[in-house]
This record gives structure tokens, C-alpha cells and sequence, in this order.
């Protein structure tokens, strides 16, 4: 698995808001956005490709505005798990600079059964 997974994206006027700046709500999509595009691309190549994550917890840092036409860098990437927590990082960069910060923890729900999976500690070393 990749553990970082990055991509760029053009501020447009629906991310807008009447600040004139990026809306803290869209930030929030982006983060969900972001973490449900890096397992998609990775999750065939675990053992749980069947399986979902559910947000649990959600800490985000505005540190700088974003305007209309800027272009921004989402960085996401897992960190250590914690029991049945996974926490993921989601850095928000534009012109070089960190101008949102978000740490989320996630479990993983057996689809089917509903029920939260505990991953072993080294679960994404063996990726």
C-alpha cells in the first residue's frame, strides 16, 4: 500500500464562501473525499477489500485562507494504528505552505456483519 497519497485540485466558486475564501465545510468533504479515494485505489491489496471505514473523530487546523483560482495539494496518509483506531493525516498545502491541518480516526466495519474489525499493529508494515 502506498501510505501517502496526494493530489491536486483548482479552487473553484462552488468551494466559495461569502468570506470569499474556501468554506471550512468543503474542507471537511475533502478530507472524507481524499481518505475514500486512497483506500479505493489501495484496498484490493489487503485482506480487506470487501470491508468499510467509519469516521469516528475529526480534528481539523485552519492555518491560512484560500482563495478563488488558487491551487491546492491534499497529502493523505495513514499513521500507526491505535487498537481498533486508525488515525489519517490530511494536509492541505497551497503555494508550498500548510494551510489546513487534519488528524481522523477511522474503524473498519465488516460490511456484511456491520461489526468493527480490530487490525493487527503492523497491519499497513505488511502492505
Amino acid at each position: 500500500m502506498s501510505l501517502i497519497y496526494e493530489k491536486e485540485l483548482q479552487v473553484t466558486e462552488k468551494h466559495i464562501d461569502q468570506n470569499n475564501h474556501v468554506n471550512n465545510v468543503q474542507y471537511v468533504h475533502w478530507v472524507e473525499e481524499i481518505a475514500v479515494e486512497h483506500w479505493n485505489s489501495v484496498k484490493h491489496t489487503t485482506d480487506y477489500p470487501n470491508d468499510i471505514w467509519m469516521l469516528l473523530d475529526h480534528h481539523i487546523q485552519y492555518k491560512k485562507q484560500v482563495y478563488l483560482g488558487d491551487t491546492i495539494t491534499i497529502k493523505t496518509y495513514p499513521k500507526t494504528p491505535e487498537g481498533i483506531r486508525q488515525p489519517r493525516k490530511v494536509e492541505f498545502y497551497c503555494k508550498d505552505q500548510l494551510v489546513v491541518d487534519s488528524l481522523t480516526l477511522w474503524v473498519l466495519v465488516d460490511k456484511e456483519t456491520q461489526k468493527i474489525k480490530r487490525l493487527e499493529s503492523d497491519w499497513l508494515e505488511k502492505l
